[in-house]
């Protein structure tokens, strides 16, 4: 293969991993309510719009990439938490954050509902065994704060674990801060007609239908009560070694941007020098003859 048609094939697989990115954007598609159809693109101002997106998305996801060696090298342990309503967008700003990462660096804890036997442990028992050890960043999609939020409004806790669990949270997280855990936590907030088209949206859309559980449904409907729910949590967990920090996200772009800005101005990492990399000549050995795959094992080329 000579110089040129390498140089292009290496170009061919940088754009195939930005594709990837596109690729995801088919969330961000915009369903009618009422036909039920999807809207296709708008108009310049649109266009120019999602080409500032996408230059910041991929100069800030180049700065995750940094801050992630740095915490590599310095040893460092990151908990990110990602709260707020249904359809609010943590999971395309945890995608947008990782994307790029390694996932033995950076890993994403979704925990599911607690057990049987999950559900007689000692509350936050269940999730230390995620928390990072050291060069590590997890990214908690949801997190213990559900005491404080769905539990408490769908009536699956009493109101002496809801209380007790304000009482400890502030001290367990002053214990992960003194364990050299930074702790980082985020609330994304929209409003009441966003989440109401989001929905709509999800209804429409086959590929985002999964996304609608019962519990969210049910949260549709019971708006106030996850209001007053999320209004105690921010006052009473807001300390000085854990800050809530609240991300404006009606608008999906700008939030993940505004979000991911943020978690670099938290931590005072810097570009970690690396030697150049030199890739090894392949060895060959004339003793040695490549067998042939028998075509019964070759996956048929559809496309």
């Amino acid at each position: 293969m000579d110089k040129e048609e390498l140089v292009k094939r290496v170009h061919r697989e940088l754009a195939d991993s930005y594709d990837e990115e596109m690729e995801l954007e088919l969330e961000d598609r915009t369903v009618d309510p009422v036909t039920g159809e999807f809207s296709s693109a708008h108009g310049e101002e649109e266009k120019e719009y999602r080409r500032l997106y996408f230059r910041e998305l991929f100069r800030l996801q180049g700065e995750l990439v940094k801050l992630q060696d740095w915490v590599v090298q310095t040893g460092h342990k990151v908990v990110i938490v990602f709260e707020g309503r249904d359809a609010a967008g943590k999971g395309g700003v945890i995608k947008r954050i990782t994307q790029r990462l390694n996932p033995r660096v950076a890993r994403v804890a979704a925990l599911p509902a607690p057990n049987d036997r999950e559900r007689t442990q000692w509350y936050f028992q269940r999730y230390v065994s995620h928390l990072p050890a050291a060069g590590e960043i997890v990214l908690f999609d949801r997190s213990w704060y559900n005491r404080a939020g769905v539990e408490r409004v769908m009536g699956f806790c009493s109101d002496e674990q809801y209380e007790e669990f304000f009482r400890s949270v502030p001290e367990f997280e002053r214990m992960l801060t003194r364990a050299g855990i930074q702790v980082i936590k985020y609330w994304f907030s929209i409003t009441d007609e966003e989440q109401h088209l989001r929905f709509l949206s999800r209804i429409h859309d086959p590929l985002k239908q999964w996304k609608l559980s019962p519990m969210d449904l049910e949260s549709r409907r019971r708006w106030e009560e996850y209001t007053k729910a999320k209004e105690v949590m921010l006052e009473r967990t807001h300390i000085p070694e854990a800050p809530w920090w609240v991300v404006q996200a009606v608008d999906k772009k700008k939030a993940r941007l505004n979000c991911i800005q943020h978690l670099l101005q938290q931590m005072p990492y810097a570009e970690v020098p690396h030697a150049p990399i030199q890739l090894p000549e392949r060895e060959r050995h004339e003793d040695y003859e490549r067998h042939p795959v028998p075509d019964s094992m070759i996956v048929p080329e559809y496309y």
